[in-house]
């Protein structure tokens, strides 16, 4: 027992170290290749940090783990948007400055309610696929409206988290440090995938619990990583960007590779954990929507909403 559970936490550790490099690393070839700072945000952030997840989800689909699998990715969808963005809002209230996280929460919403639906009949094959294609439109959406003015924000707050002027980095260098970004979550990601499934069989817990407990937790170490050094340099926007942007990756993309890696089983998963994962988005969306902030309260009332989803797995 004690080996899986050192062989889990070991991936984990690699997961979010590996995971940070691969934001860093595909972030500054985007911007240095001149892609907008805004869709470096965005997108190639928001992917990055959402790697683990669905990294870690299509792994143990394909070991025939899909409770495990959609485990992770229902919980690390509840955990972004009511754990790491309460805590965030607790230590200092959240204020959206920037158009593009507000333009990105019905995007959330949307994403998160079509992989619902997806779990609720049956993910295989079929629902992968149409999550796959959804993702494409999506990708293509966000290019397209993913603009801003000059006095938005979210620019500066990538540079930011890049560490200085990302166009002026080296290309080799920063190439180098994505591929092994890529190659350390992949690996920390089999080493999770191994342990905690083989720690639910040891114990007899579902794979299900251990996914959208544990592994969800350790799987968005990276959000709340990069919520964390966004936050403390008061860079709100990204923040919640971020944020509102892996759960429609984790959705589409972590659904996606489910569906299509799986056994040819569908997986489900019940009933309350999927409405408790749309309702806690679209409670998300809604405080974001009234005042473009998440204040103490607010956070206090996120962070109880995560507690109360806890139960519903069992």
């Amino acid at each position: 027992m004690l080996p899986l559970v050192v062989l889990a936490a070991a991936g984990l550790a690699l997961l979010t170290v590996a995971a940070d490099q691969l934001v860093i690393g595909c972030g500054r070839l985007a911007a240095r290749l001149g892609v907008p700072a805004v869709l470096v945000g965005v997108v190639v952030i928001g992917l990055g940090t959402s790697a683990p997840e669905f990294v870690v989800s299509g792994l143990a689909a394909a070991r025939g783990d899909a409770g495990l699998a959609l485990g992770n990715l229902v919980g690390s969808n509840i955990i972004n948007v009511t754990l790491i963005l309460g805590v965030a809002g607790l230590i200092r209230p959240v204020t959206v400055r920037s158009s593009v996280p507000r333009r990105e929460a019905p995007l959330a919403a949307a994403g998160v309610a079509l992989f619902t639906a997806a779990a609720l009949v049956g993910l295989g094959r079929v629902a992968g696929l149409v999550l796959a294609v959804t993702l494409a439109g999506a990708l293509v959406l966000l290019v397209r409206v993913a603009r801003v003015q000059p006095p938005d924000p979210l620019p500066s707050e990538v540079d930011d988290l890049l560490a200085g002027d990302a166009r002026r980095a080296r290309l080799g260098l920063e190439a180098l440090r994505a591929v092994l970004g890529l190659a350390g979550t992949l690996a920390g990601a089999q080493l999770v995938v191994t342990g905690a499934a083989g720690a639910a069989r040891h114990l007899g817990i579902s794979p299900a619990v251990i996914g959208f407990t544990l592994v969800a937790l350790g799987t968005s170490l990276p959000e709340l990583v990069t919520a964390i050094q966004a936050h403390r340099r008061g860079d709100t926007d990204l923040l919640v960007g971020n944020l509102l942007c892996s759960n429609p990756f984790n959705s589409l993309a972590g659904g996606a590779l489910v569906g299509l890696a799986g056994h040819g089983q569908p997986a489900r998963l019940g009933l309350p954990v999927l409405v408790a994962m749309l309702a806690v988005t679209l409670l998300t969306w809604l405080v974001l929507h009234r005042h473009h902030q998440v204040t103490r309260p607010e956070a206090t009332g996120l962070l109880l909403a995560y507690l109360v989803t806890l139960p519903l797995i069992g």
